[in-house]
């Protein structure tokens, strides 16, 4: 069992290396557009032997590309395809399950490539080197670069760590070469008694975590700040896009990633505190793959007339934006990884019905939750507990499961097997025979009966 991370190292070329790392990115996202036209052509194949045979040529020849980098951009574009073709066979599938009107358009037209980002393999174009130096592949061969990064992750790259491939990424405005390795950590060694305590995290909206142990330790983490900070930058990105000068456009480019930093911030934030603060411990997260697929969109009144639909109001449209850009991949993303650095580890449970679901009789139904609220209500037991407090209490129940299974088992699995139906319900059902501890639960505040 491995959990993979990715050390960001700050490269510090000198002005003839920075002008090679360059030009090396544009020709590699040349190749790639013309890779993907290509591949449109022959019938958005997905198929690398194809676009090897009919483009290899032609990298080598117009773009200078190197022999690996060649490939690196055929397996590339073989990648996107192969992950549209997914996209839209889901989409089928849920336009048949009448879970979504809107058809997928991503191949309609060939994939457009805007990043100047190189991969590079790991001793094939790039090794790292003696006294914090890495050598790197470019159009003209390679070159040594002196490199700085986070104090862990270069020890982990001295101690001999497993490294995987990398991206050679560019920070336009700072203009600035980093390489993000890929790492990849042995847990081979880690056994269920090592973690002493048991944690789950619900992520949302209005907080963007809450945490609960199994003995009753509870904290929140509120989003308020954050969205609001977000919603400002949205109004602002709106006003100058309406008005469209030279001047407004040229703030649209200075503040244009300011919301993306400050929800990695946020983030990177949160995971830190969230991991220091429950030391040695497994931490359950949601399994929130196609949620934005699976949850129910507001829809649109059919007129009075019975002709055509009404506008959707601006409080639908912000609420559908600021559900469109939740980060919590992202979130999930740091805390798997600084668990990982920190002696913790992270699993993944079913997210299916975790805040409908009351911890105490297990009665599960969309009435637990009056009106979609922070209040939730037992139609059953009268049981009161704020809703996303009862959503990590379910999912730290569900990671329980998971250790138990794996200290009986000695096999652990990260990542619920959502492709087999069977063994989704088989775990829906044991999830169903839960019950939180009373015991625990009257030492909490907010908990009550009616």
């Amino acid at each position: 069992m491995h959990q993979i991370i990715t050390a960001k190292l700050k490269l510090i070329p000198n002005p003839e290396q920075f002008e090679a790392l360059r030009h090396t990115q544009l020709a590699y996202r040349d190749a790639l557009n013309a890779v993907s036209c290509y591949a449109f052509e022959q019938g958005k194949t997905s198929s690398v032997t194809r676009l090897h045979k009919g483009m290899y040529v032609e990298l080598r020849a117009r773009y200078r590309l190197p022999s690996q980098l060649a490939c690196s951009v055929e397996r590339q574009v073989a990648a996107t395809y192969k992950g549209l073709w997914t996209k839209l066979k889901k989409n089928i599938e849920h336009r048949r399950a009448k879970l979504t009107k809107k058809r997928f358009k991503g191949l309609d037209q060939p994939p457009h490539y805007t990043s100047p980002t190189v991969q590079y393999t790991y001793e094939r174009d790039y090794t790292f080197q003696r006294d914090s130096r890495v050598s790197v592949g470019t159009l003209n061969g390679r070159i040594s670069v002196a490199y700085q990064g986070y104090n862990k992750h270069i020890a982990l790259i001295q101690e001999g760590v497993t490294i995987g491939d990398a991206k050679l990424w560019y920070n336009r405005p700072k203009k600035q070469f980093y390489l993000l390795v890929s790492l990849s950590i042995d847990l081979s060694e880690s056994r269920a008694e090592h973690f002493h305590d048991v944690v789950g995290v619900d992520v949302g909206i209005r907080y963007l975590a809450v945490t609960s142990t199994f003995t009753g330790k509870v904290s929140f983490h509120s989003g308020k700040r954050v969205r609001h900070q977000a919603n400002h930058y949205a109004r602002l990105r709106k006003r100058l896009q309406q008005k469209g000068t030279r001047g407004a456009k040229r703030r649209l480019r200075r503040i244009e990633q300011r919301e993306r930093r400050l929800k990695l911030q946020a983030n990177h934030t949160l995971a830190k505190q969230i991991v220091e603060q429950y030391p040695h411990t497994l931490i359950g997260l949601e399994h929130l793959t196609d949620i934005r697929e699976r949850t129910k969109r507001r829809k649109r009144k059919r007129k009075k007339n019975g002709k055509g639909y009404e506008p959707v109001s601006p409080k639908a449209r912000k609420a559908n934006r600021v559900y469109s850009q939740w980060s919590f991949a992202q979130l999930h993303t740091l805390i798997n990884y600084k668990a990982a650095l920190a002696g913790s580890l992270a699993v993944k449970v079913d997210a299916h019905y975790t805040s409908k679901a009351c911890p105490m009789c297990g009665y599960t139904a969309d009435t637990n939750r009056p009106d979609k609220g922070l209040l939730f209500v037992c139609q059953q037991c009268h049981y009161c507990l704020h809703a996303d407090l009862v959503g990590a209490r379910n999912i730290t129940m569900r990671a329980l499961l998971v250790r138990q299974d794996w200290a009986r088992t000695g096999c652990l699995s990260i990542i619920p097997d959502a492709s087999d139906n069977e063994a989704k319900a088989a775990r829906l059902r044991r999830y169903a025979e839960l019950r939180w501890s009373p015991e625990v639960t009257n030492k909490l505040p907010g908990s009550s009966r009616r």
